[in-house]
């Protein structure tokens, strides 16, 4: 799940700064205008949004092999019960996954 929320976080962190430096760009002295402006926009929407979605399916996949593992023969190998299982993980994926949504919604709505 690790590698999930790093690919995440990248994805996130580099669609948002796609959009800030190509609008920033667009403000400079002596810049021609784009071509096709609203393109930038359009990527960095598109890479936080596959961001967000990485997450949701990590979330996915680390419980559904938690309950794999906890499952059958694999149960007596964790030596912990059930009710023990506490990750952070958890906590860090839905955090990670609200900041994205907050990207999101002011790439899209333009607030930032």
């Amino acid at each position: 799940m690790m590698s999930w929320i790093r690919t995440a976080v990248s994805l996130i962190g580099f669609g948002f700064t796609i959009v800030q430096f190509f609008e920033r760009l667009q403000e400079l002295p002596g810049v021609n205008p784009a071509l096709h402006p609203a393109a930038p926009r359009y990527l960095g929407i598109a890479l936080i949004g596959c961001g967000v979605v990485a997450l949701a399916i990590s979330v996915w996949q680390y419980h559904w092999t938690l309950h794999y593992l906890w499952s059958g023969s694999f149960a007596r190998l964790a030596g912990m019960k059930r009710e023990g299982i506490q990750t952070p993980l958890y906590a860090v994926t839905f955090a990670l996954i609200l900041i994205g949504l907050f990207a999101f919604g002011a790439v899209l709505l333009r607030f930032v």
